[in-house]
């Protein structure tokens, strides 16, 4: 049995006590190749689970399977224990919101507009406006600092303004399930700590269960409940970061040599880059 394998069946069953998302046996692909292979995962309410990996690991596709976005080749995707392709399209938007990587915005819409279409599983078939639509609009948009900016096309605004521009309309969407690919790019240091602490409060206050791929290993230990650590397609390790964020699991998911030191502000684990791995199979 080589290192990999070993990891791998250290994948926490216990994740979820009472999983409100779920993979079994997921199978994902872009044409003949297989991304995601047959992987089984369970997502407890009310946590914040992160999914970490070396590029190519399966990250966004695994999220975009689990938020419907990406039909399976085979096995499921399990929502409050109904498969998710066979629900109606607006029961899942009501209960799920997801931010993909790179999303694109019609031209000319205002930020306040694009905030405004997370209303949309919402409102009948007429679509009328209502005061809870207004509401949620404005909180989102004070949430995620944009109060000044409500007014100014999407394309004007930098990268990091635009991304919580789409921040806030997941937001403003009210789901209980957020899964978020990579929602602190483009952003600086200062709004990446703020997105990442809005996630936890929505986790503390409203109980809202989030799935988020990051790339940052010691902020995805710091704000993350588990860690879901991916490579080629299958999962390596899954757990707490302080259980499993371990040497060995940073070195076989993304062939760097580190040491992990109590981070000594939170205690949790943090990691520091030594070199590549001598079994590294990218060249240098």
């Amino acid at each position: 049995m080589d290192p990999g394998e070993r990891l791998t069946m250290r994948h926490a069953d216990a994740i979820a006590s009472r999983p409100v998302l779920s993979c079994q046996a997921l199978t994902l692909s872009y044409g003949a190749t297989a991304v995601i292979d047959r992987l089984d995962l369970a997502i407890g309410a009310g946590s914040i689970t992160g999914l970490i990996g070396a590029n190519g690991s399966g990250k966004s596709t695994l999220l975009r399977g689990m938020g419907r976005l990406l039909k399976p080749v085979s096995g499921t995707v399990l929502l409050d224990g109904t498969p998710i392709h066979a629900m109606p399209t607006r029961a899942v938007a009501r209960r799920l919101a997801v931010l993909p990587q790179n999303p694109v915005a019609p031209e000319l819409i205002t930020v306040e507009e694009l905030v405004a279409q997370g209303r949309t599983p919402h409102q009948g078939l007429l679509g009328q406006w209502s005061v809870a639509d207004a509401r949620a609009v404005e909180r989102a948009i004070a949430l995620t600092d944009l109060a000044a900016m409500r007014a100014r096309p999407v394309d004007t605004l930098s990268g990091g303004q635009r991304q919580r521009a789409w921040i806030a309309m997941i937001l403003a969407q009210e789901t209980d399930i957020l899964l978020l690919d990579e929602p602190t790019t483009f952003l600086d240091l200062a709004h990446q700590m703020e997105i990442l602490e809005l996630l936890r409060s929505l986790k503390q206050q409203r109980g809202a269960t989030i799935v988020v791929v990051l790339h940052d290993l010691n902020q995805a230990a710091r704000y993350c409940d588990q860690l879901v650590v991916l490579g080629e397609g299958r999962i390596v390790a899954a757990g707490p970061p302080g259980e499993i964020l371990t040497e060995a699991v940073v070195e076989a998911a993304f062939d760097v040599r580190c040491r992990i030191l109590p981070d000594p502000v939170t205690g949790t684990p943090h990691c520091i880059p030594l070199e590549r791995s001598r079994n590294s199979k990218v060249d240098k």
